[in-house]
């Protein structure tokens, strides 16, 4: 029976639940929103981690820019704090960027119903 998930899937899935509670407890500064995790992937030498986040109802270029740089600082203390919780050898360095794959998918559906709305106005007409 083949594997279901590779090791760097299952360390990646383990990272993302590790950090989704590490965060809000433990990065204590004002500046930060409420951020959640939405995928880690790690590299397949285990060295690197892209830690991708989104800001609840935020949107603003110059916030998610302050909460990335609020997190790529604290990288080196949640790393710290995951090898303490994770039995790993090495834990991988963790590099924050922001998903924008909700606010595209929002934007999408708007222009759906947008066009949908248009359609059955010119049915009517």
């Amino acid at each position: 029976m083949a594997k279901e998930y590779s090791r760097t899937q299952r360390i990646g899935d383990q990272m993302q639940r590790e950090l989704a509670q590490m965060i809000p407890r433990e990065v204590r500064d004002p500046r930060l929103g409420f951020v959640t995790i939405t995928a880690v992937d790690v590299s397949r030498d285990l060295g690197h981690a892209k830690v991708f986040i989104t800001l609840m109802g935020e949107n603003d270029t110059e916030k998610v820019g302050l909460n990335l740089e609020i997190l790529n600082e604290a990288a080196g203390y949640l790393r710290m704090l995951l090898g303490k919780s994770m039995k790993l050898r090495s834990v991988p360095q963790l590099h924050f960027h922001f998903d924008q794959s909700i606010s595209r998918g929002a934007h999408l559906s708007a222009l759906i119903e947008r066009a949908v709305a248009e359609d059955s106005k010119h049915r009517d007409d």
